[in-house]
């Protein structure tokens, strides 16, 4: 499975984030490219141990399963899934300032060292699951502006 560890998958990724522009649509969801932006860089921080989020009673009790649901294969996260409150962004910015931030957010992962990471929702990942579902959130929003 595609890895957020891998360098070849983060300069794909790179490519695909180099690519998105301030006019492009969505395919689903609400959020406009800079919201998306914004949100995926907030999640990065979180991953990589610079900021923290109070864990969902919803995660406690469903969490690991849809952990395991999710990372069990290839597919891409499905469309519309729930976002945790504290992730979901208003308003507008700099998207060009918001793509290099996350470019060097993304970055930070070939050096990553969180491995007692507790995501608000699925619970203790190990760095293997982080990889994987990093990959996948993060294509995952590429996917829905189609980059």
């Amino acid at each position: 499975m595609q890895s957020i560890f891998d360098e070849q998958t983060r300069q794909e990724l790179y490519v695909r984030i180099s690519r998105l522009q301030a006019t492009d649509k969505a395919q689903w969801g609400k959020m406009n490219a800079w919201q998306m932006l914004r949100h995926c860089t907030l999640s990065e921080e979180m991953f990589l141990g610079m900021k923290s989020y109070k864990r969902l009673f919803a995660g406690r009790i469903f969490g690991g399963m849809a952990l395991k649901s999710i990372l069990k294969n290839e597919a891409p996260l499905k469309k519309n899934q729930p976002t945790h409150p504290e992730l979901k962004i208003n308003g507008n910015g700099d998207l060009e300032a918001e793509k290099q931030k996350w470019l060097t957010l993304l970055e930070k992962y070939a050096d990553y060292n969180n491995p007692y990471f507790v995501h608000p929702f699925f619970g203790s990942m190990d760095a293997q699951q982080v990889g994987i579902y990093v990959y996948k959130h993060t294509d995952h929003h590429l996917r829905q502006f189609r980059k």
